[in-house]
């Protein structure tokens, strides 16, 4: 990108792992298991056709066949839905943004439904960089806030509170923000 901003590439120059090679702590994934390890930097969009539903109780908040998977080395996937494919109404902006040296500045969402708030539950990136054009106002969800499901699992929530990647049986680690460690 030719226009990128410094802060960008900063991030983007502090990484020492980048999918070419699973380091010797990585997990060696088994038949059907995809390790956080192979997954490039910068990362890699593909769709995926699989059942997304996320809910709280019984109110389905979100349901697609049509997501994007963010796949970045060291973390689990990050699942964007489409916004065709979200009860808007179940959404409010919130305050706040945070950056992403590859996907550029994202905004927050707050979950509202009925008398009950989830606060920065979901975030987007309205005007990613160019190579993330893609994902442009779809949005993903923090599974520590809401019930994630991947065509029936239920996802657990990538540790460390920030990140918001996807864990499910078929990803192996260890996942940045699982220990002390950084995995850069």
């Amino acid at each position: 990108m030719k226009n990128l901003p410094n802060w960008a590439k900063a991030g983007r120059g502090q990484w020492e792992y980048y999918g070419q090679k699973r380091p010797k702590f990585a997990i060696e994934p088994k038949p059907g298991e995809e390790s956080v390890w192979d997954y490039p930097r910068p990362p890699r969009l593909e769709t995926d056709s699989r059942e997304i539903v996320v809910r709280w109780g019984e109110t389905i908040l979100a349901e697609t066949t049509r997501a994007v998977r963010i796949l970045e080395t060291a973390s689990p996937p990050t699942f964007y839905l489409p916004p065709d494919d979200i009860r808007s109404e179940t959404l409010r902006k919130a305050s706040g943004s945070s950056r992403c040296e590859w996907k550029g500045t994202a905004i927050y969402w707050d979950v509202v439904i009925q008398d009950h708030v989830f606060p920065n539950a979901g975030w987007s990136y309205p005007e990613p960089f160019s190579e993330y054009k893609n994902i442009a106002g779809y949005l993903s969800f923090y599974p520590s806030k809401l019930d994630c499901f991947i065509n029936g699992e239920k996802v657990r929530p990538q540790p460390g509170g920030f990140y918001g990647g996807w864990i499910t049986d078929e990803i192996v680690g260890p996942v940045k923000g699982e220990s002390k460690e950084t995995y850069l």
